[in-house]
C-alpha cells in the first residue's frame, strides 16, 4: 500500500506525531516540486498517513481540509479589505476633486458676475452728468429735479436714492424742517453743508444732488447702503 504524506495537523491522541503542514503530498506555503528528488527531501520530515491510526486518517484529513479552508477564507478577506479600502480611497479622491471643481466654478461665476456689475457701475457712472452740466433755472418743477437727479446718478442706484428722497422732502429742493432746520432734497442738516458743492445749494436742485449723492456713497458706499440704513433707522 502506498505512503501517503499529510502535514499541518496536531493530532489529538498518543499516536500523533508532529504538525505538519498539507495533505496527500502537499507542502504548505511552496510550489510542487519538478523532480523526486526535491519531493523525497521535502517529505523527509512529513508525517505519513499510513503512520495515523486507520480511525482516525478521516479526521485528520476533515481537519486538514478545514484548517486550509480557514487560510483561504482569511486571504479573500484580507484582499476584499484592501480591495473595499482602496475603493474608499479612490471614492473619496473623486469626491474631492468633483467638490474642487464645483468650488472653483463657483468663485469664477461669483467673480465674473462682481466685475460685470463693476463693469455696468462704471459705464453707469461716465454716463452721468455733473452738476455744472445744468443750466441754472429760476424755478423747478418736481419732474425736472426728477430729470436732473436721473441723468446724475448711475441707472443702478436711482431707485435708492429717490426712496430716500421721496421720504426726505417729496421732491421738494426748498423744503425746510420747521424743527431741525434740515434743508432740501436730502434734507441736510445744516443745509449750509451743501456749499461744499456749489455756493447755489439753496437755489439749484441739480447742486443738492450732488452733494447728497457724494454723502450717500462716503457714509454708505451708495444710494442703496443708505437706503437699507434709512429702512433700519428711519434716518440717514
Amino acid at each position: 500500500m502506498s505512503r501517503i504524506s499529510v502535514r499541518g495537523f496536531a493530532v489529538a491522541s498518543a499516536t500523533a506525531v508532529t504538525t505538519v503542514g498539507a495533505v496527500m503530498g502537499v507542502a504548505s506555503g511552496n510550489a510542487a516540486q519538478s523532480s523526486d528528488d526535491n519531493f523525497e527531501a521535502a517529505a523527509a520530515d512529513a508525517t505519513l498517513l499510513a503512520d495515523i491510526p486507520v480511525g482516525e486518517q478521516a479526521q485528520v484529513q476533515v481537519s486538514s481540509l478545514s484548517e486550509q479552508a480557514d487560510v483561504q477564507a482569511a486571504a479573500a478577506d484580507s484582499i476584499a479589505k484592501k480591495s473595499a479600502e482602496e475603493t474608499a480611497r479612490l471614492r473619496a479622491a473623486k469626491d474631492a476633486e468633483a467638490k474642487k471643481e464645483a468650488a472653483d466654478k463657483a468663485a469664477a461665476e461669483e467673480k465674473a458676475e462682481k466685475e460685470r456689475k463693476e463693469a455696468e457701475e462704471r459705464a453707469s457712472r461716465s454716463a452721468v452728468r455733473d452738476a455744472s452740466s445744468f443750466s441754472a433755472q429760476g424755478s423747478y418743477s418736481v419732474s425736472e429735479v426728477k430729470a436732473i437727479a436721473r441723468q446724475m446718478i448711475p441707472a443702478s442706484q436711482f431707485q435708492c436714492f429717490s426712496n430716500i428722497v421721496d421720504h426726505e422732502s417729496t421732491w421738494n429742493y426748498k423744503a425746510v424742517n420747521p424743527s431741525s432746520g434740515a434743508y432740501g432734497l436730502v434734507q441736510a442738516l445744516p443745509g449750509s453743508k451743501m456749499a461744499s458743492a456749489g455756493a447755489d445749494w439753496q437755489t439749484n436742485p441739480a447742486t443738492q444732488i450732488k452733494w447728497g449723492l457724494n454723502y450717500m456713497n462716503d457714509r454708505y458706499g451708495s444710494p442703496c447702503g443708505a437706503w437699507s440704513f434709512w429702512l433700519s433707522h428711519r434716518w440717514y
